[in-house]
């Protein structure tokens, strides 16, 4: 009675088991091969679940330090790490390669001659005649009562 109670209160360290317990691949129905496949395929599934992870990380950070480079924001660390350690096997995705495709011949477009001359035909040009003349006119103008000339 009093060894079971102080058995309770260690939790049964230092205690060894009886020959009648089952191993653990006995415990859960399994011969020890069987136990010894089951683990071994765990880790398996665990090292790949592991790599998508890092795999996936990866390619948040090259979408980030995409970003980054783009808005000439600082760099991180943290990315540069996260892309090597998934050995530079790393790529945008097609969906957000393509969209920065399209952002890239639009700013080229916006940069060369042919997009500066669409800004200028969209520009009122009698509007601008107009203008130009009245300028002309108070320039004269004010010519006319400078004392100077």
């Amino acid at each position: 009675m009093i060894g079971g109670q102080l058995k309770d209160l260690t939790g049964g360290l230092g205690e060894e088991k009886p020959e009648g317990e089952k191993s653990e691949a006995a415990a859960k129905g399994m011969t020890q091969e069987e136990f010894e496949q089951y683990q071994q395929q765990l880790a398996e599934e665990k090292m790949e679940r592991d790599a998508s992870f890092a795999q996936k990380k990866a390619e948040r950070a090259t979408v980030r330090s995409h970003f980054r480079e783009k808005y000439r924001l600082p760099k991180s660390e943290l990315d540069d790490t996260q892309i090597q350690a998934a050995a530079d096997d790393v790529e945008l995705p097609t969906e957000l390669a393509k969209m920065i495709a399209e952002d890239n011949q639009e700013e080229e477009h916006k940069q060369s001659v042919l997009g500066q001359l669409t800004n200028i035909q969209n520009v009122d040009i009698d509007q601008l005649k107009e203008k130009a003349q009245s300028t002309i006119e108070d320039l004269k103008q004010s010519a006319e009562k400078c004392e100077v000339m």
